[in-house]
């Protein structure tokens, strides 16, 4: 009929009945324009044993939704707590990679070896990761759709240019401390094209396709918080757990055999006190997990009990991440005993 019918004095009331009620039961409408977007806007639902009733102010096309009961439910309680860690975390690992930079590039970038100029890859690509999270909120709020997906293409970008210099700087100590003898011509040239070109196409295809969009967290406490990220979960799923997936496997695979070969050097160096050797040993195993951002496989355990502990550990550990690698950054430049080398001969450089 084209017309528009709402604020009705009386509610227009309607009776559902289903036999098993799994999940949450939502009543919800669509105004039947454009996509197919359900809103509980002016639908009260109540729910008593097998019955479902819905009582709305408008006329227009109706539905009941039945919402599982997802790790969302379950995580809603915990969000305004997970969301002010994270904030935290972010602007102090800012502050701490902006430091890093400073000091790279003002005072110390002549005596950079390979090793620390990808390191300081790694700090602009998390950097730039915690500067767009950090703003994302603020946007989202603005509700300008195009700021909305520049916002979210960048902070998609970085995420994805922060894995792939977790895996590059595996490589790099796989060529200098396994194989030894590595000879690469333009090595940086290319590790560095590798590490920012690599992450450019994906984005680029989700663009395409409105990948990019706001998306509302709702708290248990009623706060709603808008970020701009990927609205599609296959999206989400294939891409970002896919590409990390990838990266996990091949830096557990390097971490494994690196711990290996210098516990096995260090077996044969048994003049050390034993203290000593354990304290260097636990910075060692630390120092790469940061280094091959090991830690976000923490979301791998999300699941069953462990889901709302690991999220804060997941939280803690990669919100806090830039800080970390700047106290990494600023021990192996003062600890003269302790320098990284890129000598493939020198494998207790890396503590």
């Amino acid at each position: 009929m084209r017309a528009k019918i709402s604020n009705l004095s009386d509610n227009i009331d309607m009776i559902f009945k289903h036999k098993d009620l799994t999940g949450k039961a939502s009543c919800v409408s669509w105004d039947g324009k454009g996509k197919l977007n359900w809103t509980a806007f002016g639908c009260k639902t109540e729910i008593n044993n097998d019955t479902i009733k819905c009582s709305c102010s408008h006329l227009t096309f109706f539905a009941v939704l039945m919402i599982p009961q997802s790790d969302a439910n379950i995580t809603a309680p915990h969000l305004e707590s997970l969301t002010l860690i994270s904030s935290i975390g972010c602007g102090i690992s800012m502050f701490f990679l902006s430091i890093g930079l400073f000091m790279h590039f003002l005072l110390r970038k002549a005596k950079s070896n390979q090793a620390t100029k990808i390191l300081m890859n790694m700090f602009v690509a998390l950097s730039l990761l915690n500067a767009s999270f950090l703003s994302n909120e603020s946007v989202a709020n603005t509700g300008d759709n195009t700021a909305c997906v520049f916002i979210a293409l960048l902070l998609h970008y970085s995420m994805l240019a922060s894995f792939t210099w977790f895996f590059i700087q595996a490589l790099h100590m796989y060529l200098w401390l396994i194989r030894q003898n590595v000879s690469i011509t333009n090595y940086m040239r290319k590790i560095t094209v590798l590490g920012w070109v690599c992450p450019a196409p994906i984005v680029v295809v989700i663009v395409s396709v409105e990948g990019y969009e706001a998306v509302i967290l709702k708290a248990a406490s009623g706060k709603i918080t808008r970020m701009c990220w990927i609205t599609n979960p296959y999206i989400h799923y294939i891409v970002n757990i896919g590409y990390y997936a990838v990266v996990f496997v091949f830096t557990t695979g390097i971490f494994i055999m690196i711990v290996t070969k210098v516990l096995q050097a260090r077996n044969i160096k048994a003049t050390e006190d034993k203290r000593k050797t354990f304290r260097k040993q636990l910075m060692m195993v630390l120092s790469l997990f940061l280094l091959f951002g090991l830690t976000w496989s923490v979301a791998f355990f999300s699941y069953g009990p462990m889901l709302i502990p690991s999220y804060y550990i997941f939280t803690v550990l990669n919100s806090f991440q830039g800080f970390f690698l700047f106290l990494y950054y600023y021990h192996i430049h003062n600890d003269v005993a302790g320098n990284f080398s890129d000598d493939p001969e020198s494998t207790e450089s890396i503590v």
